[in-house]
């Protein structure tokens, strides 16, 4: 399921969330709701093609990870999990939700 948000400077962003409503991925911030669709539809090919997960610590010792299109542009990040184990599972989560989006009932 995707979640689009205005923000309050008039940019939009997305999240891309479980079938329970949890956040797996939250993007970058883009100018109009058009913009995102386009993004989401090459979300659909990234899921045919390899994906760039960037994968990060911060200061407190959290994992992350960045995911970027195959250009190596910033699509956006996940939320903070307490371990590696934890980002890879994340990380396998939001591939299932990217295949999910091809399905016609998410169309």
């Amino acid at each position: 399921m995707i979640k689009i948000n205005k923000e309050e400077n008039n940019t939009y962003n997305f999240s891309l969330n479980t079938p329970s409503g949890n956040a797996l991925f939250y993007s970058v911030g883009f100018s109009s709701k058009e913009e995102i669709k386009n993004v989401v539809s090459g979300l659909n090919l990234l899921d045919k093609q390899q994906y760039i997960f960037e994968r990060k610590t911060d200061h407190a010792g959290n994992f992350l990870f960045n995911l970027k299109d195959k250009k190596g542009q910033l699509i956006g990040n996940s939320q903070l999990y307490g371990s590696e184990a934890g980002m890879e599972n994340g990380i396998k989560n939001l591939k299932k939700r990217i295949a999910a989006l091809n399905k016609p009932e998410n169309l």
